[in-house]
């Protein structure tokens, strides 16, 4: 059986309306400007401490660096607008029955993962999970997901994900990709090397019988 290995935001999770609530909540302490919704989710991926540079560039904050633990501490609690993709709880359950192992590997921060786990009643879903502070490491560099399937054991390997930096993850890994077309990339599809590609979650068994078949 494979060792599935999943990111959250922006794959099984939409999350970006929750993270811009933090965001804003970060910049109204110092009298910033807030960010929309677009602009959020466009410097959401390679975790919070981008994130928050990235948020502070946008608003001509010279220094991110206090920013930072206001952004977690408000991110740790921003969980009632994040909403589960349709169909991703039927497709874990079902590569779940066959057999396949399931890990997640995420570069949010862990406090706000186990929190928004805990909300969606997911604490136990995952046989591993690996967050932007499991390791000094986070994505691009493939350690993490490394460490999440030697984790899993044995077995064909899968990442699925949403963004550029998956895809580069998992290529850094060799490993195969799946890519989740509605999520948070902004890149053109075809520039982004993937084993395979979908928008509906039903498709995700068949594409790993396709994969490990």
């Amino acid at each position: 059986m494979a060792r599935i290995v999943f990111d959250l935001d922006g794959t099984l999770i939409d999350s970006a309306q929750d993270i811009t609530s933090a965001a804003n909540a970060t910049l109204a302490e110092v009298d910033a400007d807030p960010l929309s919704l677009a602009e959020a989710r466009s410097f959401v991926g390679s975790g919070a401490v981008v994130f928050v540079e990235r948020m502070a560039r946008a608003r001509d904050l010279a220094d991110p660096e206090p920013l930072l633990p206001r952004f977690v501490h408000h991110y740790e609690h921003a969980v009632h607008d994040t909403v589960i993709y349709p169909g991703v709880e039927a497709a874990l359950a079902a590569l779940k029955a066959h057999g396949h192992r399931l890990g997640l590997c995420t570069n949010k921060p862990g406090s706000p993962t186990r929190a928004v786990l805990a909300h969606l009643g997911w604490e136990r879903l995952f046989e591993v999970v690996f967050t932007g502070d499991s390791l000094p490491q986070r994505k691009p560099d493939p350690a993490p997901l490394l460490a999440a399937f030697d984790a899993l054991g044995d077995g064909p390997a899968i990442y699925v994900g949403d963004s550029e930096v998956d895809a580069e993850t998992a290529e850094r890994a060799d490993v195969p990709f799946v890519l989740y077309t509605p999520g948070y990339r902004t890149a053109p599809l075809d520039d982004l090397v993937h084993a395979a590609a979908f928008d509906d979650w039903a498709r995700v068994p068949w594409i790993v019988a396709d994969l490990t078949g």
